[in-house]
């Protein structure tokens, strides 16, 4: 405890305790309150929300800031998509060419439309668009990262001295309203359309609670964490090599692609492993080791969110958002569904929109795997949504943002 600055620091080890706890209440509180299960609502958004909102008490009654160090928490989203790569099939690849093409030109149109209705609304509260695109592509799609990252520049080359608080903010509201919207789409479009997966195939992230036969030694651990070393270690290599040619992309997306190739290149030609077992593509292990990774990862994410730092803007921030989050519904219900077929696979996709449209690519990830768990499995969904969100949006938006705040400003 600082008592200078009135801050009480929890270091790495703690935070993924209080982490791991808070993942436990929040699944408790799912089971125990029927509404939350009915909507496939994820268990680390539960425990999460719930932990931030004591933290924010904490601070009115106390004054006491809580700050976590969240080092622990960025290794578990490069093991999370590590897995996703592990995963992905070259045939699964290849059958979701058409659809990823489909989800990537939907989501690219989305783009444009959530940065102008961002302007559109700013302008109704006599702001600058600058402050509008701070609640659209650059939070919503962007995400923390995006934001955090070009709220500088906003602030010195368009007078925007809160243009950081506003980033967050709108990122932070809107990985809440993402949390929440994915699973109730879901469920709607399900009962409504009277969808069921067409294969029952093992879950890419997490093991059924159905399930009986799940024994996974711990041999099968090690080995699923020794193969997401390696391909940790050949995402860190290309991603140094990329850096040096001008293109930043973050870590988790080169070991995601790292994920892919060993997995294809180990299958296509039968390499003979040292461990003396098979490379563990959709092995219960890697999907154990990318629900944990994922559960913790949001929830650690969430609990550490300073809601009190988002009061003084909260009239334009819940206008943005109110207007975004009606288009993102309409987006996923009558483009997304439809164009990606109308089936069970179409469902879990918009799990998945919900997420990307206003949260961040782990949103998206633990709003299908709450409804994967609850109705069944979809490769497809797990393959294209996690490309589309964590590698071409984060390209699109690097050339989107510039453009549209040279044209608007």
């Amino acid at each position: 405890m600082d008592w200078l600055t009135q801050t009480l620091n929890f270091d790495s080890f703690f935070t993924v305790t209080i982490g791991i706890l808070v993942l436990f209440i929040g699944r408790q509180l799912n089971h125990a309150i029927k509404l939350l299960k009915e909507f496939s609502i994820p268990d680390p958004v539960t425990g999460g929300i719930l932990f931030s909102g004591l933290i924010t008490l904490i601070y009115f009654i106390t004054g006491i800031t809580v700050e976590f160090n969240l080092f622990a928490r960025d290794v578990l989203l490069v093991y999370f998509f590590t897995t996703i790569g592990i995963n992905a099939n070259l045939r699964d690849l290849l059958k979701g060419g058409l659809p990823l093409v489909i989800l990537l030109v939907i989501t690219i149109g989305y783009m444009v439309v959530q940065n102008l209705t961002g302007i559109g609304v700013a302008h109704l509260f006599d702001l600058k668009p600058a402050v509008g695109m701070l609640g659209g592509s650059i939070s919503l799609i962007g995400g923390h990262g995006t934001a955090i990252a070009w709220a500088p520049r906003i602030a010195t080359d368009f007078q925007i001295s809160n243009a950081m608080e506003m980033g967050v903010a709108c990122a932070t509201f809107g990985l809440i309203l993402a949390s929440l919207m994915g699973g109730p789409t879901a469920k709607y479009l399900i009962n409504k359309h009277q969808l069921s997966p067409t294969h029952h195939d093992k879950l890419d992230v997490g093991i059924a609670e159905n399930e009986k036969d799940n024994a996974i030694s711990g041999f099968d651990f090690l080995d699923a964490i020794f193969s997401i070393h390696v391909c940790v270690i050949i995402g860190y290599l290309f991603n140094e090599a990329i850096a040096k040619l001008g293109l930043q992309l973050p870590l988790f997306v080169t070991c995601l692609f790292a994920g892919i190739v060993m997995t294809n290149v180990i299958f296509r030609i039968n390499i003979k492993r040292i461990t003396g077992t098979e490379w563990p593509a959709r092995s219960p292990a890697i999907a154990l080791i990318a629900d944990i990774s994922l559960g913790a990862f949001l929830a650690m994410s969430l609990m550490s969110m300073k809601l009190w730092t988002l009061i003084d803007l909260a009239a334009p921030i819940f206008c943005i958002l109110g207007v975004q989050f009606i288009i993102a519904i309409f987006v996923n219900l009558y483009i997304v569904f439809p164009l990606m077929g109308k089936n069970y696979d179409a469902a879990v996709i918009c799990a998945g929109f919900g997420g990307i449209s206003l949260g961040s690519t782990p949103t998206a990830m633990a709003n299908m795997s709450a409804v994967a768990k609850r109705y069944g499995n979809s490769h497809l969904a797990f393959i294209i949504v996690p490309l589309v969100c964590a590698f071409f949006i984060d390209l699109v938006n690097a050339v989107m943002i510039p453009y549209f705040l040279s044209i608007f400003n």
